[in-house]
C-alpha cells in the first residue's frame, strides 16, 4: 500500500516531465505553426518537381510519332525512369531537408524561431515529419501518379507503334513503376534493402541545416561527398582484406552471400539515420540553450 501511494504520488511529476517534452495539442499548433513559413517554399518546389517530371516525360517517353521508340529487347524504351526518380527525388529531399532550420543561422529569425513556445523535442519532431515524411510521400505520390498517366497513355495507342517500320508485331504493354514493384520480387527486395537510405539522406542534409550558419546545402553537400569517399575507400580496402584468397563455393552461397549483404546495408543506413538525427536534435538543444 505504501509503495502505490507513493507510486500515484509521482505521477503527477512523471506528467508534468512529459507534458514538458512532448504534448500532442502543441506538437499539433509547432506544425500548422511551421506550415505557414515551410508551406509556402514546400509548395514551390513541388511545383518545379512536378513540371521536371512532366518535361523529362513528355521529352524523352515513347510516342507513335518518334523514332527510336525501343530498347535492344524491342520493348517500349522507359528506361530514363529510374536515374530521373533517384536524381530528382534525391535533389527534392535534401533541398528540403537543408532549408528547414535554415533560418537559424539568421540572428533576428533565429532568436523568433527558439522562441517558440515549444519544446526542442518538439521542433526536432516537427522538422522530421516535414523533411522526412511528408516530403518523400508527396515526392513518390507525385512521381508515381505522373508516371501513371504517360503509361496509360502510352498503353493506349500501342497499336500505333511500328518496330522497324511493320506495325504488326506484338509489342508489349508498359509497366508503371509502381506495378513492378508490387509485383515483381526483385524491385521489392531492392526496396526492403534501401528503405532507410532516403531517411539518411534527409537526416543529414536537416543536420547541415542546423550545424551550418550560411550556404547550408553546399557544406553539407561537401561533406556528404568527402566522408562518402573516405568510407567507400575503406570499405573498400577492408573488403579486399577479408575476402583475399577466397573462392566462391557455389550458388547457394552466392545467394546467401547477397542476402547479408542487403541486410547490412538497410542495417547500417538505418542506424546512422538515428545517430544523425539524434546529433541534430543535439545541436538543436545547444542552439537553444
Amino acid at each position: 500500500m505504501p509503495f502505490l501511494q507513493r507510486k500515484l504520488n509521482l505521477n503527477p511529476f512523471l506528467t508534468k516531465a512529459m507534458n514538458n517534452t512532448f504534448n500532442i495539442n502543441r506538437f499539433g499548433l509547432l506544425l500548422k505553426r511551421q506550415w505557414l513559413d515551410f508551406g509556402k517554399i514546400y509548395l514551390i518546389s513541388l511545383v518545379v518537381v512536378i513540371g521536371v517530371i512532366i518535361g523529362f516525360y513528355a521529352y524523352s517517353a515513347p510516342l507513335p510519332s518518334k523514332a527510336n521508340n525501343f530498347d535492344y529487347d524491342s520493348n517500349l524504351d522507359m528506361r530514363f525512369r529510374y536515374p530521373l526518380f533517384l536524381i530528382l527525388g534525391f535533389l527534392f529531399i535534401s533541398i528540403v531537408a537543408s532549408s528547414y532550420f535554415s533560418l537559424l543561422g539568421q540572428k533576428s529569425r533565429a532568436i523568433l524561431e527558439l522562441m517558440t513556445p515549444a519544446s526542442t523535442f518538439e521542433k526536432f519532431l516537427t522538422g522530421v515529419f516535414y523533411t522526412a515524411i511528408l516530403s518523400l510521400l508527396s515526392y513518390l505520390i507525385l512521381f508515381y501518379i505522373t508516371d501513371l498517366a504517360f503509361v496509360k497513355y502510352i498503353n493506349a495507342h500501342l497499336a500505333e507503334f511500328k518496330i522497324n517500320g511493320d506495325s504488326k508485331k506484338a509489342i508489349q504493354p508498359v509497366e508503371s513503376i509502381a506495378a513492378q514493384i508490387f509485383y515483381d520480387v526483385n524491385y521489392r527486395t531492392f526496396l526492403r534493402s534501401f528503405l532507410a537510405i532516403p531517411f539518411l539522406v534527409t537526416s543529414v542534409f536537416l543536420l547541415g541545416s542546423i550545424y551550418f550558419n550560411r550556404f547550408h546545402y553546399i557544406k553539407t553537400a561537401v561533406s556528404v561527398m568527402v566522408f562518402s569517399g573516405i568510407a567507400t575507400y575503406l570499405v573498400v580496402k577492408a573488403a579486399g582484406l577479408l575476402t583475399e584468397g577466397m573462392v566462391n563455393v557455389g550458388p547457394g552461397k552466392h545467394q546467401s552471400d547477397k542476402d547479408m549483404a542487403f541486410l547490412l546495408i538497410f542495417l547500417i543506413t538505418a542506424l546512422l539515420t538515428l545517430i544523425f538525427w539524434a546529433i541534430a536534435y543535439v545541436r538543436l538543444k545547444e542552439k537553444e540553450v
